[in-house]
């Protein structure tokens, strides 16, 4: 009978909601309001700029609803913030196209949290607790879409820190070959095959149409958001203006590269040597100590020794 009545709300409840979001979508034959009909008359009293609604009636509600979207974007980035770490992982796309799919990841945990929760339902196991269940799977699928943003803009930014030396030396010798800055750029572009290389075909593309070569590049540098390429870019930009050698520029920028790779190595080293101890303290020196105790305390219950 609990089963029964279980299904039954919940049933009814999506239903109730089915019919509810229909009606949302119907068409509202309706007299315009005091507000909307004096709103133009007064505009330049109130709202010189126009930029809001006057004396709407649901203002409080939209103030709620704006400080709830101020409370989404410090919890998962504002737009600008959210664009940088886009154009860090190179998705190539929008900060709303992003919290679009962000939705619908969330909506698709609600939805799966709604049947395990009819499942729940239909077997007999529901509860007042599991009804928790849709909202906390649609949270949850919403971070894990933001947190795969994040692991993709870190694994990137390390592909890009990894090429860096080898673009930048590349680059070097195409310019102590005589080629101009651009030439070498676009030779790197097209027999590169990698992030960094990737970035470059951009900047390239940039150039040809129109844009100053150093404006493509800090531009590349604000994408990629890696302390080495923004230290290269500068220098480069700089070289570009005062008229230094390009080709001991990235020479030195490439050896600063290098160390800081080799640097970089060494303190990953260092954790994994401490993360190499806890199996060794934890699995193997106390089952080394049982089988060195062990049989010694057996012998002395049995009295042989």
């Amino acid at each position: 009978m609990l089963t029964e009545s279980a299904f039954a709300v919940v049933i009814g409840c999506a239903f109730g909601l089915g019919v509810c979001l229909l009606l949302s979508l119907a068409p509202r034959v309706s007299a315009p309001s005091l507000s909307r009909r004096i709103a133009p008359y007064i505009r330049d009293v109130i709202d010189p700029q126009g930029l809001g609604p006057v004396l709407s009636p649901v203002s409080g509600m939209r103030d709620v609803a704006r400080e709830v979207l101020t409370a989404a974007a410090r919890l998962f980035g504002g737009a600008d913030a959210l664009q940088r770490r886009l154009d860090r992982a190179g998705w190539g796309r929008d900060a709303a196209a992003f919290r679009s799919r962000q939705l619908l990841w969330g909506l698709a945990g609600l939805a799966a949290g709604g049947l395990v929760l009819v499942a729940l339902a239909v077997v007999g196991a529901f509860t007042p607790v599991a009804a928790l269940l849709p909202p906390i799977a649609a949270v949850a699928a919403a971070v894990l879409f933001d947190a795969r943003l994040s692991a993709a803009a870190r694994a990137r930014a390390r592909r890009v820190e990894e090429e860096l030396p080898t673009v930048l030396d590349f680059l070097a010798l195409c310019l102590a070959a005589g080629e101009g800055i651009l030439d070498s750029l676009r030779r790197v572009g097209e027999l590169g095959s990698g992030e960094l290389t990737g970035e470059i075909r951009t900047v390239v593309l940039a150039v040809g149409t129109g844009s100053p070569l150093p404006d493509a590049l800090t531009a590349m540098s604000r994408r990629v958001q890696i302390p080495a390429v923004s230290r290269s870019v500068d220098q480069v930009v700089a070289a570009l203006d005062r008229g230094a050698p390009l080709a001991l520029v990235l020479q030195a920028q490439a050896s600063d590269a290098r160390e800081d790779a080799k640097r970089t190595l060494i303190e990953q080293a260092g954790r994994k040597e401490i993360l190499m101890l806890l199996p060794l303290v934890f699995l193997i020196l106390p089952l080394s100590v049982l089988f060195a105790v062990f049989p010694g305390v057996f012998l002395l219950r049995l009295g042989i020794g």
